[in-house]
């Protein structure tokens, strides 16, 4: 069972989460330390047992064997929903591989949470985990990414990262990206929780001169969403990306004809067709 944990309010810990982390006969842990602060927490008296990158792919027949047995193992993160930038992806692999049933308690998860705080298009999202800590691998990473824009990618981008490497992320990310609208999402649920908003050369420049602390998550808005400019061939793809994040069509057409500088009747008619066809699609599913 894959249990969610709270971000850093404990008071998001669910009830559903508490019962099944109760009950269960082994907890697999980033760390123990931390999850044992919560267990203290919520009278939790499972057996802690760690399970990250350097031991995971070494554990999983052991886990594998305890789960055929009918033993209810848990696993958690440190924070947060498991496998989201956490270890778990071959435990549940190898579960599933192996007809075991796997299951979830849902729960906190830092980088909806920040995407959904930022003000930027919810949908579609990319979340990319954490960017390269080498300048030179994290500027070719990004560089990737935005050939994959420029080939029709058009979505919002997610990555968390660590506080001492703020500044430069976003440094690199206006110079790979350019002015683009973002968000630096600070400490979410606890009590010095920030989101600052702005364009990415704006951001870089205040954590120059103002470090930030604690956990991180950065929010970058999709290409052409700040007036880049849509070539006719994108138009399509940011009217529907707009449609679909639950933006009007008046609304739409204004914003991607002011982007683009087509005709405002072209994109209107553009706009109607895809607001047509998401509709049929919703009524289907």
């Amino acid at each position: 069972m894959l249990v969610s944990t709270p971000i850093g309010n404990l008071g998001d810990m669910g009830a559903r989460a508490i019962a099944t982390l109760r009950a269960a006969d082994l907890v697999l842990c980033e760390d123990t330390r931390v999850t044992r602060v919560l267990a203290r927490a919520f009278g939790i008296s499972a057996r802690l047992s760690a399970l990250h990158e350097h031991n995971e792919e070494r554990r999983v027949p052991e886990i594998l064997r305890l789960l055929g047995e009918g033993r209810r193992v848990a696993l958690v993160a440190d924070a947060g929903t498991p496998l989201i930038s956490d270890p778990g992806f071959r435990l549940v692999r190898a579960a599933a591989g192996a007809g075991l049933p796997v299951s979830a308690v849902p729960g906190p998860n830092a980088a909806v949470m920040a995407l959904a705080l930022s003000s930027l298009p919810p949908q579609p999202f990319l979340f990319l985990g954490f960017p390269p800590g080498r300048a030179g691998a994290r500027r070719a990473a990004f560089a990737r990414i935005a050939a994959l824009e420029r080939a029709g990618l058009a979505a919002t981008l997610v990555w968390h990262e660590a506080p001492h490497r703020l500044a430069a992320t976003l440094a690199d990310l206006a110079a790979a990206f350019g002015e683009r609208e973002a968000a630096v999402a600070r400490e979410l649920t606890k009590r010095f929780e920030e989101v600052r908003r702005g364009r990415l050369g704006e951001l870089a420049a205040h954590y120059r001169e103002a470090a930030a602390r604690g956990e991180i998550t950065l929010v970058v808005g999709p290409l052409a969403a700040e007036g880049q400019g849509v070539s006719g061939g994108g138009t399509e793809a940011r009217l529907e990306a707009l449609l679909g994040g639950g933006m009007s069509v008046r609304e739409a057409v204004a914003r991607v004809a002011g982007e683009s500088g087509r005709p405002r009747r072209e994109v209107y008619a553009q706009a109607l067709t895809i607001h047509r066809r998401l509709r049929e699609g919703a009524g289907r599913s």
